[in-house]
């Protein structure tokens, strides 16, 4: 099997952009990521991706994410796929994690543009530089609502031609370019949880998310109906997907997640300052608005 078979093979599937909990004084709960992480493998999720954007990786400290790190692989699967972002500020703290992900072993690292307003070729020689740090294959995390980075699409195909880059996390709607970037042979994975039937139906091999914490097996249902062409059944899981994300975004998004995945037993704590958590009334409003839906009544949870 030739790298890009089995990069094509291994880097597939659901993987939910994993929430990372934490305790009242702000430290990693690792017990409850530890219980997550498994209810997230009992539906059969094929991977996780861990200290992203979801995960509050650019919240933490590099001792924190390593921590994160260490428990998400070693609660995995040894056929499951772990992918660690390890994106920073300082290309130095990336590179420390990313080699410290090979030393544990994980099976991929990935990362977001540095924050700043970087041109091209320095965005460019960031990416080679991360991607020679280890052995892992590197994700480049693409997301412009988040990192407001200019790039062409041939920029985009420019960077995946890095050595050892496999592809990208696409985390944006232009699914025509993410369907371009498809045809390059490199894996590419939704980002937009909103629109996962569309961007499997133009080519991506998977869907990396939020809201898969929440409801895993409706992704899971997007994913294999896609695979057996069953459309319809993919576009009806969707439309449940987008209604829970519908209400989810009347309030500061992550936190929501977090009061719901509390309501299904896992206490995820607060999120790191500066996100916005939710008020006593939002909650009671969140609540509301979830029962009063089509959603599964486990979200919730018990009164």
């Amino acid at each position: 099997m030739s790298s890009r078979e089995e990069w094509k093979h291994r880097f597939r599937g659901v993987f939910p952009a994993a929430v990372t909990p934490f305790d009242a004084n702000g430290e990693f709960a690792a017990a409850t990521f530890e219980r997550l992480i498994a209810r997230l493998y009992e539906t059969g999720v094929q991977g996780v991706y861990v200290c992203g954007q979801t995960g509050e990786g650019l919240l933490q400290s590099a001792e924190m994410r390593q921590q994160v790190a260490e428990t998400a692989v070693r609660c995995s699967p040894k056929d499951r796929t772990v992918i660690l972002h390890v994106g920073a500020g300082r290309l130095a703290d990336a590179i420390q994690l990313a080699r410290h992900a090979e030393r544990i072993g994980a099976s991929a690292v990935s990362s977001l543009p540095p924050a700043g307003n970087y041109n091209f070729a320095e965005l460019h020689d960031y990416y080679k530089q991360l991607a020679k740090a280890s052995g892992l294959p590197l994700l480049i995390y693409y997301y412009p609502e988040a990192n407001p980075i200019t790039v062409t699409l041939e920029e985009l195909l420019d960077l995946c031609s890095i050595p050892n880059v496999i592809g990208l996390k696409f985390t944006d709607f232009d699914l025509y370019r993410l369907h371009q970037i498809n045809l390059s042979g490199k894996v590419i994975f939704n980002g937009r949880d909103e629109v996962l039937a569309a961007g499997l139906l133009l080519g991506a091999d998977g869907g990396i998310g939020s809201f898969y914490n929440l409801v895993p097996e409706l992704f899971l249902r997007i994913y294999e109906s896609a695979r057996n062409s069953k459309w319809d059944e993919a576009r009806r899981a969707q439309d449940q997907v987008n209604e829970l994300i519908r209400i989810t975004l009347k309030f500061p998004m992550l936190s929501a997640v977090k009061t719901m995945l509390k309501w299904q037993g896992f206490d995820c704590g607060q999120c790191l300052a500066p996100r916005q958590n939710l008020t006593h009334e939002q909650e009671l409003q969140l609540r509301a608005l979830i029962e009063k839906s089509s959603l599964s009544p486990s979200l919730a949870g018990a009164r």
